[in-house]
């Protein structure tokens, strides 16, 4: 048994295809196959029903690539831990971040960071909060940035900052003529909203109380993965929608004349790094955190947790 062939059985797991994962690894898949056939004598068991498209682990198979996950982490946490003590930081750092971050978050840190740490290798990867959890959990992802509280077992969370949550409005929507709003002066209606599965939408709807109300008399029903859809829906039609603070930094001062913040204590969201309690890559995570904390603007890091809208 080798580190290459636990490598490659993980690769096919993760691509569930033996082309891609020979692709990944940089390989024929003549060579891969033949490493994992291997593996499957000398342990005596099958890994992968190759009888299944796409490709799936046998029930002992799926235990085994659960265990070849853990050893290639304990690996890497090795190095990890022989490069530091030589004052080198060098490696890979997978991160999965959610949409409604990545637009806005990732420009203000990630040139700074190769810059700095030129030896390290930045894997991003824009994700739900449910697929970063799910990708954590199997070690194909090292680190999420993402929205908490989550009150999952076996995830560690590490707040970075409270961002404030605004409304953008439409001239013709009531909610313009005030110098703030309260969240009964939203029309749900009339607000426009991310498509399910999002945290953000989750986030609003709490906020909002879209719970009690109802959407019945709308004629026109939209949804979408983007933020920024949803702004240019309320500049060309009436209505109002809800953003995040780091979204807003870099509006022109026209667009900034339709933005309204609720009346004090505003409500913020929690952004954190989360890990999984059995997480290596503890130095390259550590120096993501302060890259990310020197980049973000100055009025993000005075926010306080005195209203943080759950999930």
């Amino acid at each position: 048994m080798t580190f290459v062939q636990l490598e490659y059985i993980v690769a096919v797991d993760t691509h569930r295809h033996f082309a891609r994962a020979a692709k990944h690894c940089f390989v024929t898949q003549p060579t891969l196959s033949m490493q994992i056939h291997k593996l499957e004598k000398e342990l005596g068991t099958k890994i992968f029903d190759r009888n299944k498209q796409p490709v799936l682990p046998t029930q002992a198979g799926a235990e085994i690539i659960s265990q070849a996950r853990q050893i290639l982490s304990q690996r890497d946490a090795m190095e990890e831990i022989i490069q530091t003590k030589k004052g080198i930081i060098s490696g890979e750092l997978k991160i999965g971040i959610i949409p409604t971050l990545a637009p806005y978050l990732l420009p203000l840190f990630v040139q700074s960071f190769t810059k700095e740490y030129p030896l390290v290798k930045l894997i991003v990867n824009e994700l739900t909060t449910e697929y970063i959890l799910m990708r954590l959990r199997e070690g194909r992802i090292d680190v999420g940035i993402l929205v908490t509280p989550l009150h999952v077992n076996g995830i560690k969370e590490d707040v970075l900052f409270y961002e404030e949550l605004v409304a953008y409005v439409s001239k013709s929507n009531a909610a313009y003529k005030k110098s703030y709003v309260l969240a009964k002066d939203i029309d749900p209606a009339k607000l426009w909203l991310l498509e399910e599965g999002h945290c953000f939408r989750s986030q609003i709807v709490n906020l909002c109380e879209l719970q009690k109300s109802s959407k019945e008399g709308t004629h026109f029903e939209y949804e979408t993965g983007s933020i920024e859809t949803l702004r240019r829906m309320v500049d060309l039609n009436d209505g109002i929608t809800i953003m995040p603070e780091l979204a807003t930094f870099d509006m022109t001062a026209r667009q900034q004349n339709h933005l309204r913040h609720f009346r004090h204590p505003a409500p913020v969201r929690e952004v954190s790094i989360v890990v999984h309690r059995d997480y290596v890559k503890k130095k390259l995570i550590e120096v993501l955190k302060k890259e990310i904390l020197a980049a973000i603007p100055e009025k993000i890091k005075k926010n306080k947790s005195q209203n943080v809208v759950e999930i």
